[in-house]
């Protein structure tokens, strides 16, 4: 499988449609957009990872865990992301493809009542059709399908037969689940994308290293990719505002080195804007637009609830339920472990539909499961409630206890946990906010709301039936002030019949008002942000019916039709091979004049006379740093800030420009030049044509120094490098600068020291060799 996403080099300063986010919604999103034919892009915060990618050691996802505490962090984008809250937490995902990434795959439909609940606008309740017939859209691409156990080679799992055992102690129904996983081999599904079939190793919740996962990079986003989307990653979105009847959309690029340099934002402009960046993404993304102007609902942040979630262990009970991912472990046939969810538990039909709720089993994914015989000791004998008794039973359960802790989760009590996942109804009463400029969760008290005490009672009940000891969230007790964690965060952007009691209308587009009923035209919101209650299951499906159908909407309200066929549709290999790269980041200062139009050196002094400063900060990037040396043109991409007070009191965005390293200058053999150019766009969409080119020459003296840090530049009226000439002047790089600099040079597309290494060695081979060409050896 090849990437999807673009170098960030490449884009654009204006699109039809930008997305924000690549989860359930945004791939929706992205998918269905560009199936009409509008230009779209999709910016992802996280980052992308092939099958293969994910970690598989406790040392691998460390470095990807993120823990938001209110304290801003510029790189902030590991594909765990924890949000630590007021009475609740959040688990999420970060990546291309979202949290479907790390989620446990499971497609459930909502239980009819919740789709009838008077907190949905009137034309979802009344046309509940509508929602059905976008179920059905996302069922098509999701392809979800039960575990097929005792068929193809799959064995019956042993927590699966516990979940059965503990249904019929319960007399509750058991079911398997519709899971969104591939159980066999396909050289194209249906977007044209290779899978494996699932191994059963069990490692669902910290990414499928198999491919065998249908995550929505396995399905929408190729699809959306096959019909020209652009996407990218490491971008996090800041704000939006409106401009000219268009929108401005303003990000930051991680894990370049800009925040190095205190550079400013950088913004692109689109016709439509849809923010699909999670609950809590796209709740953020709102509040910083509100506060910076942008005309809300007073309903912003507020209604989030954590569907009802509760995380539980039955522990060490009397029969193995090999529950532990096998991560790199060598898997000849397939595993005895599973996916991480496959069955059911399910007592949503209640007369009162708050008291209803669905228990799964789970796994433990490969890279945590280190810790797990330590930690499941210690907290079951802090909180843990043993439901059985007996001489024999305490004894058989310290050996088991003692067999994990010296030989391994894979045997002994921890081999012998259900992880119980629960979903229901909470009271919808969680609130978010920005403060200091970062999103805050509050939701005191929420973990001793009455419909979690019969949660613990199920669970109870669920753990007996095994002889186990129930034990519960580590931070849902007394000493914790019974805390929960969610991974299924929903509303802060709620949908509504009006701006008195939601944020966004029928089709998730954004009030315009705090009253009423008027819209942003061209603005929306398609994620679990929208859903103005608990589902009390798994969500997945709800958000991409809604998504569907919000996007049939939005197409019908352009005038256009979306082909939904997969015949004849396109199928383009992916963006790239992946190739090692290199990229650095930059900061030039000068000055220019808007009254020189003809000499570089009185550009730069009449600019400084006038107090006309000129700066910018850029990034280069390579894709392939073999290509770039070799080829003589040696291109590269550049995109970036400028501030030029002369042309606009705001910075400027530099996208998709281009940069030329050591050149070949044909009128003088000895001269080389590293050239630098892009369009140049103003927050009131202005064009400016910006070229410069550093002279590595030769001449009297040894000044190498000066040639590869003075750049002569131009400016130009329009988007062109034909446009008028409008200012010329000088930039230079300061010493600090260049330390800067130096930090910031990095490989791409690597994997491991070496090869990053060798991708940093090729470039700075390249460069010190035409250094040495042009200075010494013709010295020589």
């Amino acid at each position: 499988m090849k990437k999807l996403s673009r170098p960030i080099t490449e884009l654009k300063n204006s699109y039809d449609v930008l997305v924000i986010g690549s989860g359930y919604g945004g791939s929706i999103a992205a998918s269905r957009m560009s199936r009409i034919g509008k230009s779209v892009c999709l910016l992802e915060k996280g980052k992308e990872f092939l099958p293969g990618d994910f970690p598989s050691k406790l040392t691998e996802a460390s470095g990807e865990m993120n823990f938001n505490m209110g304290k801003k962090s510029d790189d902030n984008n590991g594909l765990y992301d924890f949000t630590m809250g007021d009475g609740i937490s959040v688990f999420k995902g970060c990546g291309l493809g979202g949290t479907s990434l790390v989620n446990a795959n499971v497609s459930i439909k909502p239980e009819p009542r919740v789709m009838e609940d008077n907190a949905w606008p009137a034309e979802i309740r009344n046309n509940i059709s509508s929602f059905h017939e976008g179920v059905e859209r996302a069922w098509d691409m999701l392809k979800p399908n039960p575990y097929p156990e005792g068929k193809n080679g799959y064995p019956i799992l042993a927590k699966t037969e516990a979940m059965r055992k503990s249904a019929d102690y319960m007399s509750e129904e058991f079911r398997l689940l519709d899971i969104n996983v591939n159980f066999e081999n396909k050289e194209e599904n249906h977007v044209g994308i290779k899978q494996g079939k699932c191994n059963n190793c069990g490692d669902c919740v910290t990414g499928c290293n198999v491919g065998a996962k249908n995550t929505t990079a396995m399905n929408y986003l190729p699809d959306a990719y096959n019909h020209g989307a652009e996407i990218f990653t490491n971008i996090d979105v800041r704000h939006i505002e409106k401009s000219n009847g268009r929108w401005k959309v303003f990000f930051n690029v991680l894990n370049t080195g800009r925040e190095k340099f205190d550079a400013p934002e950088l913004f692109v402009f689109a016709d439509n804007v849809i923010i699909s960046a999670g609950s809590l993404g796209s709740t953020e993304i709102l509040l910083r637009s509100k506060a910076k102007g942008l005309s809300t609902s007073d309903m912003l942040g507020q209604n989030m609830t954590g569907n009802g979630d509760v995380l539980a262990f039955g522990y060490n009970n009397d029969q193995p339920i090999n529950g532990i991912g096998m991560g790199d472990n060598e898997i000849k046939d397939i595993a005895n472990v599973g996916p991480c969810i496959t069955s059911v538990i399910d007592m949503r039909n209640r007369d009162n539909i708050v008291d209803g709720m669905t228990l799964e089993e789970g796994t433990v994914p490969a890279p945590i499961r280190a810790i797990m015989a330590s930690t499941l000791v210690t907290v079951s004998r802090l909180f843990g409630n043993d439901t059985d008794r007996g001489f024999k039973d305490f004894w058989r359960e310290k050996w088991r206890e003692i067999t994990s802790l010296f030989k391994g989760p894979f045997h002994g009590a921890v081999n012998h946990t259900q992880i119980y996942l629960v979903m229901t109804h909470d009271d919808s009463k969680g609130k978010m906010s920005l403060k200091d400029d970062r999103l805050k969760i509050d939701w005191p008290g929420v973990g001793k709301q009455e419909i979690f005490k019969k949660v613990d009672g199920e669970l109870t009940a669920a753990t007996s039936a095994l002889g186990g000891n129930k034990v519960p969230n580590p931070t849902w007790n007394k000493m914790m002030d019974f805390d929960l964690v969610t991974v299924h965060p929903l509303g802060g952007c709620g949908m509504a019949n009006d701006a008195n009691t939601g944020v966004t209308d029928h089709k998730g587009q954004v009030f315009s008002g705090s009253t009423g009923t008027d819209l942003h035209p061209g603005l929306y919101v398609m994620d679990g942000a929208v859903i103005p209650k608990s589902v009390g299951t798994n969500p997945l499906l709800t958000i991409s019916g809604l998504a569907e159908r919000s996007c049939k909407l939005i197409a019908e309200s352009m005038g256009a039709s979306i082909n939904y066929s997969f015949e004849n549709a396109p199928r383009k290999e992916g963006q790239n091979n992946v190739t090692k790269g290199v990229q650095f980041t930059e900061t030039m200062r000068g000055y220019f004049s808007l009254d020189e139009k003809e000499n570089y050196q009185r550009g730069h002094d009449k600019g400084k006379a006038a107090k006309s400063p000129f700066e910018f900060t850029l990034t280069i990037h390579s894709e392939d740093v073999d290509t770039f040396v070799q080829n003589k043109d040696h291109q590269a991409g550049l995109m970036g800030s400028m501030v030029a007070p002369a042309l606009s009191d705001k910075p400027l965005s530099a996208l998709n420009g281009t940069f030329n390293l050591f050149v070949e200058d044909k009128a003088n053999p000895d001269t080389k030049k590293m050239l630098y150019s892009s369009v140049l766009t103003d927050v009131n969409g202005e064009h400016y044509y910006f070229e410069g080119f550093k002279q590595v020459q030769n001449d009297k003296g040894f000044d190498v120094w000066a040639d590869t840090t003075t750049l002569f530049i131009t400016l130009r009226k329009g988007d062109s490098k034909e446009g008028e000439v409008i200012g010329k002047g000088m930039l230079k790089i300061l010493i600090k600068d260049f330390m800067t600099q130096l930090t910031t040079m990095k490989s791409v597309n690597t994997k491991g020291a070496s090869e990053s290494i060798s991708s940093i060695a090729a470039f700075g081979k390249f460069f010190s060799g035409n250094v040495f060409d042009t200075y010494i050896k013709k010295i020589r």
